[in-house]
Order: C-alpha cells, then structure tokens, then sequence
C-alpha cells in the first residue's frame, strides 16, 4: 500500500469548535463544512462538529446528505439555490437558503411548498462576489415578509479584508449598519478571521470555517498560536534515496543544483495527490521529527527532499507534508498559496485515516 496517506484528527476538529464558540460568546455558531469539509470530509467532519449551532454547505447534495444522515441542525446553503425546481426540496428538507438576486425573491413568490422556508438574505456591504445593494436587499426584505411560506429572515454580508486589520473591517460594517438600521432581524456577519479578532461583528450567527480544521486565517501566523489543533496531517515515507553529488541537478529541469555533495530523499507525494506543484526549494516538510526543506520541482507522483542533515533517515523514515509538527500555513506560505487551498486540494486518491 502507497504510504501516503492523510490522518484526520476527530479530536482537533472538537477543540477547535470548542474555541469558536468560547469567542462567539451568545452567538450562535454556524460550522462551514463546504468543499468537503475543506478536504476533511463532510460526514466525517459533521459527526465531530455535532456541538455546533448549524452547518453551512455549498450545494443541496451537502444538505440531503446530512439530512439522510440525521442531521437536524439548521443547514444554511451558502449560494442559495441555483434553479426555482431546487425550492421544493429545500423547504421539503428544513433548508436555509442564502438569498442573494432579486430574481430568487420571484422564485420564492411563486413557489408552491408545504412549509415553511427559512431564509438568510445577503447584503453586498463591498466584496462585491453576491449580494444585494442597500435599496435592493430592503426591497427584498419588504417583499420577502409578505410572503406566507417565507419563515424566518436573517441578514447577512461577507466581509473581503477579514484577514488583514480593522481598518478594512470598519468601512463595510459600516454600510451594513446604514442598510440594516431600525431593522430587527438576526444577523450574521463573522467570519474565522473576525470571529478571533473582531468581537463587534459577532452579532446572532458566526460562520467559523479555516479556523475549525486547525488552521490561522491571518498571513504569517500558525494556528496554533490561536489555541487550534491541526484536523488533518498529511504523511508518507521516503521511498528512495539518492547520493547527489556537487553541481548536479536534481528533478525535472534540474531547477535545483546541489552547492555541495548531498543525500536527497524521494517521498510518495506529488502534485496529483494535491500537494502544490508550485512549491519551490525550501518548502517545509519534517523527516524522522526533524524539519528540512523540499528540493526542486514537485512531480506528479514524487517529490526531493533535503537529507544531508539528517543521517539516520533511511527508505522507510516517516515524513510529515504539512500537520502537526509542520503547520499546513507556513507550507501554503512557501508555495504562494493559502492553507484553504492545499487541504481543499486534497486528491481523492489520497488515503484517509481517522485518528
């Protein structure tokens, strides 16, 4: 069997949520298992997350699947439904879709359902991705309220410089107070980055995601300076070693050169089990406990690492990719990409352990 293979830690997806809802105090806690549970896998990922509030997913298929699970948490869908022939289901299945066009609202009038539809209608504040703009999302809200089959409405906005100060923070929060003013809705507004870090965007829902599989959300800083656990480690072995000597090149275009005599080590991983084909010489990886460095280009299959220092590293030495001991950011950070990006790339051929 390939050795590598990618351990999902049950336990840190616990704790983490366990951080999210000390930071949300009163605040209800909407768990983002979209995208697999960022890689993490949605089954898998909800069993450990039972604790929270709500989930929230990307496509009715997340949402039955959870439903025919037994799952009765609020299940809000994140881009709303896609065709009005999604809207039955929906309200058959007790779903909370994000409304964000006004042509969904038309969709709503006109359907024909047996209960109830609870609904998050979503304000543009200045990202500028969905949304409606101020006088659109009052007019919806208006028209939303008249209608006998619409249950609860909660407002929301998505803020686009979460990750990078108050300052960013403010302007569109800001626009969501002038658009929201005088209304009594619930609102839910905190994202990971501002559920740490901005406590006055908490209001009646948060939507933790990055934070809940152990990784920052904030460039330059670890998860676990933020009192999270990594859920997901990604490891294999070393299945070669190869004595290189000064001045020869190593892997595909010879992108890398040894400065001096070295012993190279050959890991089962490459870029089609979702390991960045962009990382460069000097991305992180651990071998036998110690940290060293990738070396040249990633392959499809394979990729370098640096054993020169490591002399007791043999065929067979574990060697960690990105997870406990080699944090998943500063991994991403090397490969100019984010953690969300490598965890969510995870390939399906990748085996998956649950610790």
């Amino acid at each position: 069997m390939r050795p590598l293979v990618a351990r999902i830690d049950s336990v840190a997806l616990g704790h983490n949520l366990m951080v999210a809802k000390r930071l949300a105090g009163r605040a209800r806690v909407l768990a983002v298992i979209k995208a697999n549970a960022y890689g993490h896998g949605l089954l898998r990922a909800a069993r450990a997350l039972r604790a929270a509030d709500g989930f929230a997913v990307l496509t009715l298929d997340e949402a039955i699947l959870l439903r025919a699970q037994g799952y009765s948490h609020p299940i809000v869908l994140l881009e709303g439904f896609f065709h009005p022939n999604e809207i039955p289901e929906i309200a058959r299945r007790r779903l909370q879709p994000v409304i964000h066009r006004s042509d969904q609202v038309d969709a709503l009038a006109r359907a024909k359902v047996e209960r109830k539809i609870d609904v998050f209608l979503k304000l543009d504040s200045g990202m500028h991705r969905l949304g409606l703009q101020a006088k659109a999302m009052l007019d919806a809200l208006a028209r939303l309220k008249t209608l006998p089959h619409i249950g609860n409405i909660t407002l929301m906005s998505h803020f686009a410089r979460a990750d990078e100060g108050g300052e960013y923070i403010q302007p569109q929060l800001d626009i969501f107070r002038r658009a929201t003013a005088g209304l009594s809705q619930p609102i839910s507004l905190a994202n990971s980055a501002t559920l740490i870090r901005h406590p006055e965007t908490l209001f009646d829902w948060v939507r933790p995601g990055i934070m809940l599989y152990g990784a920052s959300p904030f460039a330059g800083e670890s998860g676990e300076a933020l009192g999270l656990l990594p859920a997901m480690t990604l490891e294999s072995e070393i299945i070669a070693i190869q004595p290189v000597g000064k001045g020869e090149g190593i892997g595909y275009g010879h992108l890398f050169t040894a400065p001096r005599d070295m012993q190279v080590g050959v890991v089962a991983c490459g870029y089609a089990d979702g390991y960045p084909r962009h990382a460069t010489t000097g991305t992180p990886v651990r071998v036998e406990g110690r940290l060293t460095r990738t070396l040249g280009r990633v392959s499809m299959d394979m990729l370098h690492v640096d054993l020169t220092d490591i002399g007791h590293a043999h065929v067979g030495s574990p060697v960690t990719l990105w997870g406990t001991g080699c944090p998943v950011e500063t991994v991403a950070a090397a490969a100019g990409t984010i953690s969300y990006e490598l965890l969510t790339a995870l390939a399906p051929r990748v085996r998956i352990e649950e610790n």
